[in-house]
């Protein structure tokens, strides 16, 4: 019963019995205790995988490369060719524009023929693709002018060939002087065509477009009567060709020249049919090219100036009667 009288507000540890152990304890523990022993090393840590991973991210994928521009669409190829031709005429603009400014130059004055500086004669006409034209008609436009230089060439040589014939057979001396008319007359009048196809496609303008049109089918015709090469016509044809075989030297001469002929004629219906195919595509017609020689006849002043004595004359007649 002794034990149960003990005061239960008495310190827990002042008992013997816990005493005794703790001692006990702390005297094992420090002389189990060597601070010079070697620790045991610890293990790395091991990272165990986790159960949710995180998502995975792909790697962008890398950008391709542009292709070259030999490996370009045609339209791009298009583009490209394009904006050349832009950056070239820029290029053109400047200089002429800084010889503007030096006061050297003068950006329309007539450049075609090439007369030289010390010749009387001086060029005729301004001609310039690159400024004049537009992109998409440079290359038809050139063709014409390429095509009127190989028919005054082609006419030259015609003199050379009706001159072998003339001196085979003296009965075609009408020939070769009428040769040496054609190329005299048909050179320079041929402009009549190339002209105003350069004209019609700077303006667009209906007018010249109907102009080129009737010149180029009188040209045509033209080209057909030089292949057929009637005797003593001043051209040396297929049939001037087949009348003197017998005559080496002058039948290659008049076969080569007729096969030129020929090639011409090939060329202007093609182109004709190239224009016209392009004509069509502008809008233009009968129409609007009658209102343009309309506009552009009262624009001149010979007829302003004819108009309005017509109309003083008229009211004078008209003041006088009454």
């Amino acid at each position: 019963m002794s034990e149960y009288d003990a005061n239960p507000f008495s310190d827990p540890f002042a008992d013997q019995s816990v005493t005794n152990a703790t001692a006990n304890s702390q005297e094992a523990n420090l002389e189990d205790y060597n601070p010079f022993a070697s620790q045991p090393k610890s293990q790395p840590a091991v990272m165990e995988p986790s159960s949710n991973p995180p998502p995975y991210t792909p790697e962008p994928a890398a950008v391709a490369s542009p292709q070259p521009p030999q490996q370009a669409s045609a339209g791009h190829e298009e583009l490209l060719r394009r904006q050349e031709e832009l950056e070239r005429k820029a290029e053109e603009l400047n200089r002429r524009e800084q010889q503007m400014n030096a006061g050297n130059f003068n950006p329309r004055a007539n450049n075609w023929p090439p007369i030289p500086k010390f010749c009387p004669i001086g060029p005729c006409f301004f001609q310039d693709f690159s400024l004049d034209i537009p992109v998409e008609f440079q290359r038809t436009i050139k063709m014409l002018y390429y095509l009127w230089m190989f028919y005054v060439v082609i006419l030259f040589i015609n003199v050379f060939s009706c001159l072998a014939v003339f001196t085979q057979d003296s009965g075609q001396g009408v020939g070769f002087g009428l040769a040496i008319l054609w190329f005299c007359l048909n050179a320079p009048c041929s402009m009549c065509w190339y002209r105003p196809a350069y004209s019609a496609f700077k303006s667009d303008s209906s007018f010249y477009f109907f102009f080129f049109f009737f010149i180029m089918f009188c040209q045509f015709v033209t080209s057909v009567v030089m292949c057929v090469g009637i005797p003593n016509s001043g051209y040396a044809g297929w049939i001037l060709a087949f009348s003197y075989t017998n005559h080496i030297g002058v039948a290659i001469m008049c076969y080569t020249q007729a096969v030129l002929f020929t090639v011409n004629a090939v060329a202007d219906v093609l182109l004709l049919k190239k224009v016209h195919s392009i004509y069509r595509t502008t809008g233009a017609s009968f129409e609007k090219a009658q209102q343009e020689f309309a506009s552009g006849v009262m624009k001149n002043p010979g007829v302003q100036r004819a108009a309005a004595d017509a109309a003083t004359a008229a009211v004078s007649s008209t003041i006088n009667n009454k």
